[in-house]
């Protein structure tokens, strides 16, 4: 138990030091050159050795790194895991100063993802991103990263005496209900620009310089781990950075092997993914083709090499809730702490078939960690993930596996301390 609970520790610290998809492959970043990878920049040539350890970037929210391997790399193939650094949020919109009712300064802010908006209310927020400044060159500009790492902004719930039917239920309108308040507004109080000030003051940095950004909101507040017996790990973002974490800790742990090891972290898996650091984008693809073109001249090798090929989608999934346990399938419930569940879907929400599902079965035998499996309520919608998507532009054997958790798309979710560890234990072993 110590060591899942130290494995568990280093997770929520990840999770607070990773409000934002920059700032996650920031310090994913910052691991990868500790344990020797080179960094490799996308416009350049790429002179990779076997054995070599590298990684690179797209948008600076995406990150792929790679163990290439010392076997014929067209027989041997790839060892792929796919997770994602972005989780729904309330991004901020340009320009967002607005005036309330009572002298409040509040924030205009939308909704990026699906995110359980009441969860958002009566919390500190925090702000953290990325802005962007003017330079010398137009089609570069200057970026800076910020994470403010104070409670600057709540989004107040209305007093039940003046709602006496909010336990009824409450549709939230997401322009009126989600505007945080950021302070009040006194004598002389200048409105325009205020927000673009706010963020020259902590990047410290010429506000007229500051043309853009891309900032979110986030609870301020640190994850913990609760529970009589310390069993659960109460956290923002697990849903997916807690599969970032996992599978990077494996990369980095694993030997080189003869199969190229690789770990991919996509974003906007929130939102679609049809974006350019997307899973639907061709990052991996046109990563994996440099790889092979580095290793086999041939112009067949990339097609071989996808035969010989698997990928595991890591996204979380869905444990049975102790309250509500209607809305799940009767005979397969999942539940936390009980292993990771590989995730099925007869219209392919999940890439996962019969084949997938039993090699992941066979690396969790082999890793000594118990698995279980979740399908959807027949008469119930659920959602797609990484793995369909990504096969629409890599056509390789994939399985959608992750770990079961309650309150998926809350601002604050719940996850299994050994369920974390026994993850990690199965990439271990995948990587070998």
């Amino acid at each position: 138990m110590e060591t899942n609970l130290k494995y568990a520790n280093d997770l929520i610290d990840f999770l607070y030091e990773s409000p934002t998809a920059y700032q996650a492959v920031r310090n994913i970043k910052a691991a990868l050159l500790k344990k020797g990878f080179k960094q490799l920049h996308r416009g350049e040539s790429w002179n990779l050795e076997k054995g070599g350890k590298y990684f690179t970037t797209k948008n600076a929210s995406s990150i792929v790194a790679f163990i290439v391997g010392t076997g014929k790399i067209e027989k041997e193939g790839f060892r792929i895991i796919a997770a994602h650094t972005d989780s729904p949020a309330l991004k901020v919109k340009p320009s967002p100063e607005i005036v309330g009712h009572g002298n409040f300064l509040k924030l205009n802010v939308e909704v990026y993802g699906g995110p359980i908006l009441n969860t958002w209310l009566d919390r500190p927020l925090s702000l953290a991103g990325r802005v962007a400044l003017r330079s010398s060159n137009p089609l570069r500009p200057i970026v800076k990263y910020i994470n403010i790492k104070k409670p600057l902004l709540i989004i107040p719930n209305l007093a039940i005496h003046l709602n006496r039917q909010i336990n009824e239920g409450k549709e939230y309108n997401r322009q009126k209900d989600m505007q945080p308040i950021l302070r009040m507004v006194e004598d002389n109080f200048e409105k325009e620009n205020y927000f673009i000030n706010l963020l020259s003051k902590y990047l410290k940095v010429e506000a007229k310089d500051i043309l853009d950004f891309d900032i979110n909101l986030y609870e301020y507040e640190r994850g913990s781990i609760i529970g009589e017996n310390k069993e659960y790990i109460s956290a923002g973002r697990l849903d997916d950075l807690s599969m970032v974490h996992a599978g990077i800790g494996a990369l980095l742990d694993s030997d080189v092997n003869k199969a190229t090891n690789v770990m991919i972290c996509f974003d906007n898996e929130e939102v679609g993914s049809q974006t350019k650091q997307g899973a639907a984008s061709p990052f991996l693809k046109d990563v994996l083709k440099r790889i092979i073109w580095t290793q086999n001249s041939d112009s067949d090798a990339f097609l071989k090499a996808k035969i010989n090929s698997f990928g595991i989608s890591a996204d979380n999934a869905h444990s049975v809730h102790p309250n509500l346990y209607e809305n799940y399938d009767p005979k397969l419930q999942t539940t936390i702490n009980a292993g990771p569940v590989i995730k099925i879907n007869a219209n392919q929400n999940y890439s996962t078939d019969a084949l997938s599902s039993a090699t992941f079965e066979m690396l969790c035998d082999r890793a000594g960690v118990p698995v279980q499996k979740f399908v959807n309520k027949s008469d119930q919608k659920g959602g797609g993930t990484l793995g369909s998507i990504l096969s629409s532009q890599l056509d390789i054997r994939i399985v959608d596996v992750g770990n079961p958790m309650l309150a998926m798309h809350s601002i604050r979710e719940l996850a299994g301390v050994k369920d974390h560890y026994y993850m990690k234990q199965v990439f271990d072993e995948f990587y070998k």
